[in-house]
């Protein structure tokens, strides 16, 4: 059961991450795409 949930977890996160690349999210949306990721994660980590 834990494997599962670790897989869960995986994939959730890959999810997330994809869909920040493509620019579904309000993030990061006037950066270039190859930086999209890092400046989102810079984002979140101001707003926590």
């Amino acid at each position: 059961m834990r494997g599962l949930r670790t897989a869960q977890t995986i994939v959730t996160g890959h999810a997330f991450v994809q869909n920040l690349r493509r620019g579904r999210y309000e993030l990061a949306t006037a950066v270039p795409p190859t930086l999209r990721v890092a400046a989102a994660f810079t984002e979140l980590a101001r707003a926590i």
